[in-house]
């Protein structure tokens, strides 16, 4: 089965990775930086070795978001993502191939883990199966 996994995160916390803090987001600095993207390699390794790594990215920051719809002639209206500084988004994902929910919610709770400046906020980490064919 297969599974979107996903991390999320505000304007707020992609500010406070590049140095600015605000309230509820403490700054981060370089080891901060550091150890986290360590983290992530040696998750994205061990998922890539037990054959269970789709797909795995970051996103850019929300303030670089573009909406798309379709305007009453047809054509595209694009404009900026409307979030506010404490909307929680979708920061980054794996797609993973696993037997079972169980293992799936192991390498969740992992993610979970990950390090990051003593005051951040710790914000869930989302299971999605993705479906194929009927099981939509």
């Amino acid at each position: 089965m297969k599974y979107l996994v996903m991390v999320q995160g505000s304007q707020a916390d992609y500010e406070a990775m590049g140095g600015k803090a605000s309230a509820g987001s403490p700054a981060w600095n370089e080891q901060d930086m550091q150890a986290m993207f360590a983290f992530m390699e040696e998750i994205n390794n061990d998922l890539a070795e037990s054959g269970e790594l789709v797909d795995a990215n970051g996103l850019a920051e929300p303030a670089k978001t573009l909406f798309v719809r379709a305007g009453a002639d047809g054509r595209p209206v694009v404009s900026d993502g409307p979030y506010g500084e404490t909307q929680e988004v979708l920061a980054g994902y794996w797609v993973l191939d696993c037997a079972s929910p169980e293992r799936v919610t192991e390498i969740a709770a992992r993610i979970a883990l990950c390090p990051q400046p003593a005051g951040a906020p710790a914000h869930p980490v989302v299971i999605r199966p993705i479906g194929s064919g009927g099981d939509l």
